[in-house]
């Protein structure tokens, strides 16, 4: 009986919290375009993840995004990762952000 009680408990919480669908997409941008787009893709907000490539599929840089730092929008547009990107931008021609995102279902 206390088996059967302490699994039925984690069902009833997982049924009430919300349930999220991840989904990945590719965008291949100039290096000159990187910092901009990164910012566009911060501004949508449902953005998790962004993972910068070479043209090659190399990864240079990954950068995980909290929904406080979404939400607060100007701090997760200054945050030290975008000098990183910059720099990244001036040495590369062509790049691919992999954008990792959330959607409440």
């Amino acid at each position: 009986t206390i088996m059967s009680e302490e699994m039925k408990t984690p069902e009833v919480e997982t049924s009430e919290a919300p349930k999220t669908k991840t989904f990945t997409e590719q965008l291949e941008v100039a290096g000159k375009e990187l910092v901009d787009q990164v910012q566009d893709l911060v501004k949508q907000g449902n953005v998790r993840k962004l993972i910068i490539k070479t043209s090659e599929g190399n990864e240079l840089m990954q950068v995980s995004l909290t929904v406080g730092a979404v939400a607060g929008g100007i701090a997760a547009l200054a945050a030290p990762w975008l000098a990183a990107l910059g720099a990244i931008a001036a040495l590369v021609a062509r790049v691919k952000i992999e954008i990792v995102r959330e959607e409440e279902s």
